[in-house]
């Protein structure tokens, strides 16, 4: 059966994480979907995969818009966790970013563009 959750243990909430993450992560492009990305390494401890999503100010000026984006790649997320850790790893740390103005109109374009992304991972 299929873990659906995404407990409070897989989101990434610290700031020395975070910092760590833009300084030693890679980027990753697909569609309106960016994700930076940092693997476990020696220098680098991290105990289980933790993700955390992050929507542009400058894009969608209402709070409104910000987390319903937020809302659908956290979802994305949770729906498609055993294809992200597949992709990208068991113990990783994630951000993932909405890059584009426009508001998506569904959850199935937001997922399928997902999806997509890691896919492309895995041919990289």
């Amino acid at each position: 059966m299929t873990n659906f959750k995404y407990p409070r243990t897989e989101k990434l909430k610290q700031k020395t994480e975070i910092s760590l993450l833009f300084e030693k992560g890679k980027w990753r492009t697909y569609g309106n979907l960016r994700i930076i990305i940092l693997k476990n390494k020696p220098a680098t401890p991290v105990e289980t995969t933790k993700f955390t999503v992050s929507v542009s100010k400058r894009y969608f000026k209402k709070a409104v818009q910000r987390n319903r984006i937020k809302r659908l790649l956290r979802e994305c997320y949770r729906l498609n966790k055993d294809k992200f850790k597949e992709a990208f790893g068991e113990q990783t740390v994630a951000m993932l970013f909405w890059t584009s103005p426009e508001l998506p109109q569904k959850f199935q374009d937001v997922e399928a563009q997902f999806i997509k992304l890691c896919q492309s991972q895995k041919k990289s």
